[in-house]
């Protein structure tokens, strides 16, 4: 046995993982190279090794709960070039500027509308669902939706700045429901291509624009999912433009997925292959970007929900394989199961969170609720 293959064995083993072994969160090795290209390239090599096919685990999902758990992506320290550049870059430049804003939207959001409609509930919904009453995904988004309209306070005749529009799908919805104009912006052509042919007739617009050049006052803001493609050193930039834009007695609602300790970059896989120049906020890192420009009125946890979610999204996607496969080839296929798979497991190990925040830049006397009961059920 090669002394690469006795170091990563003896890795896995700490994690109650087996090479080879009979246990679903086993992993089957297919090549010996494997061992060294793991050892070199840390999680960019692990990931791109199973896209290459050189190893297969019967459930990705409860490997990445046995291996973030043991932390072995902190044990192995990479030292490919590659890996390095993705931090030092994080360190030395602003990878989310103004003019590197687009490349997300252009390398993941618009990748193809039928992807997405196949794999995401009916409402194109590309965020963390609310599964406490929830039995299936349509409801769980509903139920998402709605959760933020009542801790939203939405009254007919608002005007809403979602940042970060999507697809069009809360637009959508808060217009039907609660009858206020709302504006959207994003950074993927296909979504607001989609997000306008989808709202047509309804008192919403939608652009295709960076949030750095927004100036106009709301009676709400809200932002789901976005926060994440900011990074770090624009967080207090962000934060200063939502305030700039919300009226002085307005509501700000922040949903992101977060993350246990403050970094500069994301995971290397996850940046070359997923969202490039992304990453996760800490706790402290959205504290700081909020300090002297808003009050944290409520800090909402649920991300054991984007387990469900992302699982419910990974049954979709295996679900319609038969319809991808003539746009996607069998590299993409094993690429975008570890991606959901290997997301759904790092939720359920706790490495990561969902946060909904709601901020407002004076203070509300007497303390802030939200509305308990859903003004509408069964929407579905």
């Amino acid at each position: 046995m090669s002394k690469f293959k006795t170091t990563v064995t003896e890795l896995l083993e700490s994690a109650d993982i087996r090479i080879n072994g009979q246990r679903p969160y086993d992993i089957q090795v297919h090549n010996d190279d494997f061992y060294a290209r793991v050892l070199s390239g840390g999680t960019l090599a692990f990931g791109e090794s199973y896209m290459d096919g050189w190893w297969d685990c019967d459930a990705l999902d409860q490997l990445a709960v046995r291996l973030l758990s043991a932390h072995l992506d902190k044990k192995v320290k990479a030292t490919n070039p590659s890996v390095l550049l993705t931090f030092l870059s994080a360190y030395l430049f602003n990878t989310q500027s103004k003019g590197r804003a687009y490349i997300v939207g252009e390398k993941h959001y618009d990748m193809g509308n039928n992807l997405f409609s196949l794999m995401l509930d009916k409402r194109m919904n590309y965020s963390c669902a609310y599964w406490r009453h929830a039995k299936d995904l349509d409801q769980a988004q509903v139920d998402k939706m709605d959760l933020i309209c009542r801790k939203m306070h939405l009254k007919p005749g608002m005007k809403v700045l979602e940042i970060g529009c999507g697809w069009g799908g809360f637009a959508k919805y808060t217009a039907e429901n609660y009858e206020v104009n709302v504006y959207g912006i994003t950074i993927s052509k296909e979504q607001e291509q989609y997000a306008k042919e989808s709202c047509k007739g309804l008192d919403v617009s939608f652009e295709l624009k960076d949030y750095r050049e927004l100036n106009t006052q709301y009676d709400r803001i809200i932002s789901i999912g976005m926060f994440e493609h900011v990074g770090y050193k624009n967080y207090k930039t962000y934060m200063k433009v939502a305030h700039r834009c919300l009226k002085d007695d307005g509501l700000f609602l922040l949903h992101t997925i977060g993350r246990n300790s403050s970094v500069q970059a994301t995971d290397s896989w996850i940046n070359k292959y997923i969202f490039p120049n992304g990453m996760t906020p800490s706790a402290n890192q959205i504290s700081a970007a909020i300090e002297d420009l808003f009050v944290i009125e409520d800090w909402h946890s649920f991300g054991q929900d984007y387990d469900k979610t992302l699982m419910a999204w990974h049954e979709n996607f295996q679900n319609n394989l038969s319809k991808l496969k003539d746009s996607y080839d069998e590299r993409f296929q094993r690429m975008w199961q570890y991606y959901l798979l290997m997301c759904a497991g790092s939720f359920r190990a706790r490495r990561n969170q969902l946060w909904q925040l709601v901020l407002t830049k004076n203070g509300i006397r007497g303390g802030y609720e939200y509305q308990n009961n859903s003004r509408f059920n069964q929407l579905i």
